[in-house]
């Protein structure tokens, strides 16, 4: 059986809110496997960001355990996690986080720099990754010069120029219409298919729940149900 490349057990986060505490996310458990979109789904509200955070070692968890990829999360301080996102993560967000002032290439050479990567080497990656998405011709286009489904494939090239074990995707196709979405769907599932990348998508659009392998719903903060795409998949306890 494969090990989980992500292990969340019994996973907590409170914020003080005035004299009620608000549990964004409620004792959950669940596995993340290697090779598979992931799909994290939920009414607004309902803790699929802060669950996001916390996988990814942006937010600390009140209570619980993350081990990703045999590592302790939970137990990392701010250093150990920024080093882990920089050498395994790729970030996708709604909103692009394209900076507005560099062109597509230098966008996609950010996390790059950040790493300290030689210049040959970080201009290797760059042309490497925009071609995977597509868009090379675009390079020397800056953000309000390209479409959104434009900047939104080079965000993922930015994602996967790090070489990344995992993508953690925030509502990629929330600011999409369904058509563009849908181009930006399939480039994902290429991730998982073509380049051996596990995806992790938080989202509430059907068109990606429908192309996940697996499905969890959240709601209010608790885990509610799992869904598996193939039949062969089994729900089987978790320790």
């Amino acid at each position: 059986m494969r090990e989980a490349i992500i292990q969340v057990r019994n996973l907590s986060k409170v914020y003080p809110a005035n004299d009620v505490s608000v549990r964004a996310v409620d004792n959950v458990t669940l596995d993340i496997y290697p090779g598979e979109m992931t799909a994290i789904v939920g009414r607004s509200g309902s803790g699929k960001t802060t669950f996001l955070n916390l996988i990814s070692g942006l937010d600390q968890p009140t209570n619980g355990e993350i081990v990703f990829d045999g590592e302790p999360l939970h137990t990392m301080n701010e250093g150990q996690r920024l080093r882990l996102r920089q050498e395994k993560i790729g970030f996708v967000f709604q909103s692009f986080g394209l900076l507005p002032l560099l062109t597509a290439s230098e966008n996609v050479g950010v996390p790059l720099r950040m790493r300290q990567l030689g210049a040959k080497e970080r201009e290797g990656r760059v042309t490497e990754a925009l071609s995977w998405v597509g868009l090379l011709e675009r390079a020397a286009h800056r953000p309000y010069e390209l479409s959104g489904g434009e900047q939104q494939r080079v965000a993922i090239a930015r994602a996967i120029a790090v070489r990344p074990q995992i993508v953690l995707a925030d509502e990629p196709t929330g600011q999409l219409d369904s058509t563009t979405g849908r181009r930006v769907l399939d480039l994902m599932r290429r991730l998982v298919i073509e380049a051996k990348i596990t995806v992790v998508v938080v989202t509430h659009d059907p068109q990606t729940m429908d192309e996940a392998d697996v499905v969890h719903e959240l709601r209010d903060g608790q885990l509610i149900d799992t869904r598996y795409k193939s039949a062969k998949r089994s729900a089987a306890p978790l320790n």
